[in-house]
């Protein structure tokens, strides 16, 4: 999987806005817009580079800021993609349609890996086996293979 990284860059916030764009409804849009941000933010990662997780976070936050208004945050949009309401996105066949349209470079083979990687971020802070919707949709996907 290559992605562009945890950087945020001008490229990465339109092809996310475009995605946004594809949404119906003002919450469909805003489901999209964090889905697929959060995808880049988690395919970032992916890197033996050394993170400075407070600069990134940073520009990520502006720009939720910016695009959703106050009360959002990656960290809002990572518990987003650990949570029920995601699989709403993700069984999205309008959304599968604009993420590849528009992210060429993020699979969307690769989503079920990179949700593993959020639900083992969110297990390492709690302690707690990742359990329910969003861990279930992850292995059916999985044992289905690549589509």
């Amino acid at each position: 999987m290559k992605a562009a990284g945890v950087q945020m860059d001008e490229a990465m916030r339109q092809k996310v806005t475009a995605v946004a764009r594809a949404g119906m409804t003002s919450a469909e849009a805003t489901g999209f817009f964090r889905v697929s941000l959060g995808l880049f933010y988690l395919a970032g990662l992916m890197t033996e580079e050394a993170l400075d997780f407070k600069k990134i976070d940073a520009a990520y936050n502006r720009f939720i800021y910016h695009s959703l208004g106050g009360g959002h945050s990656i960290t809002s949009v990572l518990q987003f993609m650990s949570g029920e309401k995601v699989l709403h996105v993700l069984d999205s066949e309008r959304f599968l349609t604009a993420l590849r349209a528009h992210c060429p470079e993020m699979p969307v083979d690769s989503i079920p890996f990179l949700l593993s990687l959020n639900l083992g971020v969110a297990k390492a802070i709690s302690h707690q086996d990742p359990v329910g919707p969003v861990a279930d949709w992850i292995a059916r996907h999985k044992a289905a293979g690549p589509a």
